[in-house]
């Protein structure tokens, strides 16, 4: 199972669901002040079915249990969640912890969810709050969040004598001609069977720039013209594939095998979220090997001798306005996102702000590296160029052709591929 970014570089707006009840009906979820006060039993929707099966939520929930002895918390995992819980919010049950579907779109979070507090209360403690807030409330918050970058085996990129980043996309494709040359390894892997691993460079828009402004600027713009962030890494997945850096046929790919295989050094590089180093960690582990062979480095390019990487909140997590139990869903909510370890086991920046940063993100602070949250006060235009143009700059399947055309099994080339993309996309603006 994966674990995407939802709060990704182009986060894409999508329709509200549901009408759902009078925001005035919805009072405060009030943090408790007296643990042995707070009682009762609270539902908590996740989408993780993989961590409520293994056990590990309810190791959290005993943890919990130690703190709040007469509150009881089951978890429900949600396979198609976003799906589901669109329609089970027609109704009032739709547990009393949830994750906030992205179809839901903020000005309606008073409809569904309890308000936490004030703006300026929440934001002076946790990160991200404003992607919640409405009016003066905050109605959400991010458990964590994760930045983009290249996940890669340290042991493989040593062989081949490559142990800085590269800092440049052309220093970028030497070290994977020099894992090809050196070592037995697929230098870069696509996943494009899967698909959505290549829907992820999508998430090179910030980066590239360091602009906080980058994903507002796509609407503004050619953003296939040189230099800029998708034409820098649209260029760059050409030319790993072009160059024979990737899997010889990408057809058959398998996302779950590849995190076996970079784990014992049979695959060495692939983009991915920071989401994806804790489940390459868990497969080295499973493989005998050290998991801190699992690296992660930013994309290669710098802006005034530092390299920048996007800050992109995972889900929020919200208090379900019906809920009976407000008290004891807030108390869930502050122990799981405050004093848990969640952030830290999924090697994820923790949305609390002042938290140290995981162990496998401590080589970007050593390094510089500028984190950057962009803004969405276009998104709701990003979406409509994106349907007018019919891009899909958040779906695999442009870049599948992109590098169908780089191995020679689509006709074409770079020029025309991207060519195609700018007409396209400029058009669709320039008629909206």
């Amino acid at each position: 199972m994966f674990r995407r970014t939802l709060a990704v570089a182009l986060a894409l707006s999508l329709a509200a669901c549901g009408s759902g009840s009078d925001p005035k009906q919805s009072a405060d979820a009030v943090s408790p002040t007296d643990p042995a006060a707070v009682s009762g039993e609270i539902t908590v929707l996740t989408n993780r079915t993989d961590l409520v099966t293994d056990g590990t939520m309810q190791k959290y929930a005993d943890q919990f249990k130690q703190l709040y002895p007469k509150v009881t918390v089951k978890f429900e995992g949600v396979t198609d969640y976003e799906g589901e819980v669109k329609i089970r919010m027609n109704t009032e049950n739709y547990g009393d912890v949830l994750l906030i579907p992205n179809t839901v779109v903020t000005d309606d979070y008073p409809k569904y969810f309890a308000p936490l507090g004030s703006a300026a209360d929440l934001s002076a403690k946790y990160s991200f709050t404003d992607k919640a807030k409405v009016g003066d409330k905050v109605y959400g918050v991010a458990g964590f969040a994760y930045v983009n970058g290249f996940v890669y085996n340290k042991d493989v990129w040593a062989q081949a004598g490559v142990t800085t980043w590269p800092t440049t996309p052309a220093e970028f494709i030497t070290a994977l001609q020099a894992i090809r040359s050196k070592t037995a390894a697929t230098p870069y892997y696509t996943n494009y069977h899967d698909g959505w691993p290549l829907s992820s460079w999508s998430q090179v828009v910030g980066s590239v720039s360091c602009d906080p402004k980058a994903n507002d600027n796509l609407v503004k713009g050619d953003p296939w013209a040189a230099g800029a962030d998708l034409a820098t890494g649209d260029t760059l997945l050409f030319d790993i594939v072009k160059n024979k850096l990737s899997e010889a046929d990408p057809t058959t790919t398998n996302w779950e095998d590849s995190k076996g295989q970079i784990a014992t050094g049979k695959i060495a590089t692939m983009w991915l979220g920071s989401w994806a180093i804790a489940q390459m960690q868990d497969a080295a582990k499973k493989a005998g090997k050290d998991p801190s062979v699992i690296g992660y480095m930013p994309f290669p390019k710098q802006v005034d001798g530092k390299f920048c990487s996007v800050v992109a909140p995972d889900y929020q997590y919200a208090i379900n306005s019906h809920s009976k139990n407000k008290a004891a869903a807030r108390a869930w909510f502050d122990w799981f996102i405050d004093k848990s370890d969640s952030a830290t086991v999924n090697q994820a920046i923790s949305a609390v702000k002042g938290a140290p940063l995981p162990p496998a993100m401590q080589p970007f602070t050593a390094a510089g590296v500028k984190f950057i949250e962009l803004s969405q006060a276009e998104s709701a235009k990003l979406t409509k160029v994106d349907n007018a143009s019919e891009v899909g700059i958040s779906k695999p399947d442009y870049r599948q052709k992109l590098v169908d055309t780089a191995r020679g099994a689509a006709p074409g080339d770079l020029r025309g591929v991207l060519a195609d993309l700018s007409k396209r996309w400029t058009e669709a603006a320039k008629n909206l």
